[in-house]
C-alpha cells in the first residue's frame, strides 16, 4: 500500500493527482499548515528530516520531492502516455526539461513574490512599515515582476507549439507544471491575457482525476 503524507495547499497535490490518474490504491494522511506561519506541522519531521510534504512511502522506502515522486510513480506503475518515454528519445528529453523547469526556473520568482508581498503586508512597527513596503515594492517592480512576465510569456509561447507541455499528449510534465501556473494565477496576475495558459488550467481542472484529488486533499491554492 502506498501512503502519501499530504500537506494542504502544497505541491503534494501533484502526487495525489497522479495517484488518482493511475488509479492506484493508496492511503492519504493529511496535515494542516500552522495558521500563523503557514508552515508544515512538526509531525512531518518524524517522516522526513526536513518536515516537508509531499512524502510518499512505498514498501520500505519513503521518497520526498514532488518531481522525484512523480517520476518514480510513472516509472514503476504507469502505462501508456503517463509512462516515462524511453531514455535518449526527444520525448524523454522534453519531458525531463519541463519536470526540472517547473521548480528550477518557474517557482523561484513566484516564491520571491510571496515573500516580498508578506513583507509589505506583515505586522511591524509603524515607523518601519514605509521602509519595508518601499523595499518590497521596489523588488517587485525592478526584478520580480519582469521575471514573472518573462516566464509567463515563455510558457504561453511554448503552448502555442504543442497541446501539452511535453508534446501532444498529457504527461507527468503537465502535472509538474500545474503548481507554478496555479501559483501564478493566485498571486502573480496570470489571467485571460495569456489564453493558452488559462486554457491549460481549465483543461487540467476538468480532468476527473484532478477533481478527485481536490476532493481528497483539498484545493491547491485556497487562502494563499
Amino acid at each position: 500500500m502506498l501512503t502519501l503524507h499530504h500537506l494542504e495547499n502544497s505541491r503534494s497535490h501533484r502526487v495525489l493527482w497522479l495517484l488518482e490518474e493511475l488509479e492506484l490504491p493508496y492511503e492519504i494522511k493529511r496535515y494542516a499548515r500552522d495558521s500563523q506561519t503557514l508552515l508544515a506541522p512538526d509531525e512531518l519531521k518524524a517522516i522526513h528530516p526536513l518536515g516537508k510534504a509531499p512524502i510518499l512511502c512505498d514498501e520500505a522506502a519513503c521518497l520526498a520531492e514532488s518531481g522525484a515522486i512523480l517520476e518514480y510513480l510513472a516509472e514503476r506503475y504507469a502505462q501508456g502516455p503517463l509512462a516515462l518515454p524511453k531514455p535518449g528519445t526527444p520525448e524523454h528529453l522534453k519531458l525531463r526539461y519541463w519536470m526540472h523547469y517547473a521548480e528550477g526556473s518557474a517557482m523561484p520568482p513566484l516564491l520571491l513574490r510571496l515573500v516580498f508581498d508578506r513583507v509589505a503586508r506583515g505586522p511591524m512597527p509603524f515607523f518601519i512599515r514605509p521602509v519595508a513596503r518601499a523595499i518590497a515594492n521596489g523588488a517587485n517592480k525592478a526584478f520580480i515582476g519582469p521575471q514573472l512576465n518573462l516566464h509567463l510569456d515563455y510558457m504561453e509561447s511554448e503552448l502555442s507549439k504543442t497541446e501539452w507541455f511535453a508534446g501532444q499528449t498529457f504527461t507527468i510534465a503537465d502535472i509538474q507544471m500545474s503548481f507554478p501556473l496555479e501559483a501564478a494565477e493566485a498571486r502573480a496576475g496570470l489571467d485571460g491575457s495569456r489564453p493558452r495558459l488559462m486554457d491549460f488550467l481549465r483543461r487540467i481542472r476538468e480532468r476527473p482525476a484532478y477533481q478527485r484529488a481536490v476532493q481528497r486533499g483539498g484545493p491547491v491554492m485556497s487562502g494563499r
